[in-house]
């Protein structure tokens, strides 16, 4: 690859961008995947997520030696009440793909258990739930033998960043070799590397060798941002944390190691925090079924939430899943539109800030290519005006409905129908 110019710097007047969607691939189907040392939930986890045993969950180390990869559907009320109105024959819902990459220990950096192979498949997602055990059992083993999340998070931070650090090795001397060959240097030259890719690598350089990830990092340029989604980081994809504890521990909201898992996030950059009982989830899972013993499950959590001095109805054990999947979704920062009428009601992917012609191109590409216009109608303004129609009609009415061009960049929730020129594909 050659050297990019060197037109950005630490300087420039940019607008600011945060988090780990800065170095994400540009696309809509991006991935999430889970990511821990081995017997701490991961596959019965994915399992609750796609609703079916998909990934084989089971109490020894390496049980998921190939990455399973499953398709969640998006939570999404607003869809729901798309698909109620109009009861088409077709129902596409959003998904997001997770996959289940199996377990890391000490020394994965360095080749140990299936460390190189683990590392590449968390390589291949665009982002990590990062899953870290609490709850404490003799029927599942642990493989340092015994329960510390906060040394578990430290060797899997570490795991991480010491791979990036190997990455790094290569980055300076390709980008060197990359200047001599385009300016025709001897090999033994030692040419100077741009201002942003020296000052992009020793920022980069920095973190890792303080364990913290570089997507937590906020001071970067445009132009550093470049440099660093080229270098194909593992610690440049935004991380979501997850933490796994017993159902009793998740009902009274009350773990010891909580406060010490919050307060490690927060010194390695901060980042989202979700606590959440695959135990409970698991029940809940279990009695779908059935109703009244559901109904009656839940009961007995509430009762036994009270009991702990929990009185807020908010703070009711419920479900965390949806939770989950909206946020991995937020993490890679996609959102949804939809297109409604008789025969399908469809929820489509789309990353955050993607103009109208190349939404119209998830739909078909030559819906971008032949773009005219986009008819858009925001969801929360239709559920307002539409008077329980199954049309746009009193939407117009009431001047709801607009026409948007080529500059238009989509929201979250809208409804749209794309207007387009029939077109051939274009000459080679």
């Amino acid at each position: 690859m050659p050297p990019k110019k060197n037109k950005k710097g630490a300087g420039d007047d940019e607008k600011e961008l945060k988090g780990g969607s800065r170095f994400c691939r540009v696309k809509n189907n991006l991935s999430m995947g889970f990511v821990g040392l081995p017997n701490i939930g991961k596959s019965t986890i994915t399992n609750l997520l796609s609703g079916a045993n998909h990934a084989e969950a089971a109490n020894y180390p390496f049980c998921t030696i190939d990455p399973n990869v499953v398709n969640v559907v998006v939570p999404d009320q607003k869809f729901k009440y798309l698909a109620d109105t109009w009861k088409s024959p077709s129902i596409v819902p959003a998904v997001l793909k997770v996959t289940d990459i199996a377990g890391l220990i000490k020394g994965a950096s360095e080749g140990a258990g299936l460390g190189n192979a683990f590392l590449s498949h968390i390589a291949a997602v665009d982002g990590i739930f990062h899953l870290v055990r609490c709850f404490i059992t003799d029927e599942v083993t642990h493989v340092d033998g015994s329960v510390n999340p906060v040394r578990d998070l430290e060797t899997i931070q570490a795991e991480l960043c010491l791979k990036d650090l190997e990455t790094m090795t290569n980055v300076l001397k390709n980008e060197k070799e990359a200047i001599r060959k385009k300016e025709g240097l001897a090999r033994a030259a030692d040419p100077k590397v741009g201002e942003t890719f020296q000052s992009a690598y020793d920022k980069v350089m920095d973190l890792l060798k303080a364990n913290k990830p570089v997507q937590t990092h906020e001071d970067f340029t445009l132009g550093e941002i470049e440099y660093i989604r080229d270098w194909q980081l593992i610690t440049t994809k935004p991380q979501v944390y997850i933490v796994n504890m017993s159902q009793k521990s998740f009902i009274r909201k009350n773990h010891k190691f909580l406060p010490l898992i919050m307060n490690w996030v927060k010194e390695h950059g901060g980042g989202q925090i979700i606590p959440m009982s695959a135990e409970f989830e698991q029940n809940l899972q279990d009695l779908k079924d059935d109703p009244d013993q559901l109904k009656g499950f839940l009961a007995q959590c509430d009762e036994e939430a009270k009991s702990a001095g929990i009185t807020s109805p908010g703070l009711m054990p419920k479900s965390v899943i949806p939770k989950i999947i909206r946020s991995g979704r937020a993490a890679l920062c996609l959102q949804s539109f939809y297109t409604a009428g008789p025969k399908e009601v469809r929820s489509w992917t789309i990353q955050k800030g993607t103009l109208a012609p190349q939404a119209a191109g998830v739909i078909h590409t030559d819906f971008e290519r032949g773009f005219i216009k986009a008819e858009v109608c925001a969801f929360d303004d239709f559920k307002k005006y539409h008077a329980g129609e199954k049309s746009m009609a009193k939407v117009k009415d009431a001047g709801k409905y607009k026409q948007q061009g080529k500059g238009y960049e989509m929201q979250d929730g809208d409804i749209v129908v794309f207007m387009h020129n029939a077109t051939t594909a274009k000459k080679k």
